[in-house]
C-alpha cells in the first residue's frame, strides 16, 4: 500500500489547534494513521531528574497529528491540496496534485 504522505514532504494543519501552519513530515506512524511533523502540535511534558548529568523541568515536545487533519502542499502550485494516483507506463505507481495534475 502506497501511502499519501511520506517523510520530508510539506504539510498543512487543516484542523486543529494549529490550523494553517505547515511543516515539514519528521516520521510517519501508518499503524496508527498518524504523522509527526516539526515544529507543529506541540505540548508541555514535566521530566524528573533522573541522574546527575540530565536535568529534569518542563520539556516542549511534538507529538504525531493524525492523517486526516493535515494536508500535503504541492511543489508546483504552492497550496494544500488532495493527493491521488497515476500508473506510468512502465508500471510504476506516482503521486499527483488533483488540483494542477503534476508528479509530487
Amino acid at each position: 500500500m502506497m501511502l499519501k504522505i511520506k517523510k520530508n514532504d510539506t504539510v498543512q494543519v487543516i484542523k486543529g489547534k494549529d490550523k494553517g501552519k505547515k511543516g515539514r513530515v519528521l516520521a510517519v506512524y501508518a499503524g496508527e494513521n498518524r504523522v509527526l511533523v516539526e515544529g507543529l502540535n506541540t505540548v508541555k511534558k514535566h521530566k524528573r531528574q533522573t541522574r546527575q548529568e540530565e536535568k529534569g523541568g518542563i520539556l516542549t515536545i511534538e507529538k504525531p497529528i493524525q492523517m486526516a487533519n493535515i494536508a500535503l502542499v504541492c511543489k508546483h502550485c504552492q497550496k494544500a491540496v488532495r493527493v491521488g494516483f497515476t500508473v506510468l507506463s512502465d508500471g510504476t505507481k506516482t503521486r499527483t496534485c488533483k488540483s494542477c495534475k503534476e508528479a509530487i
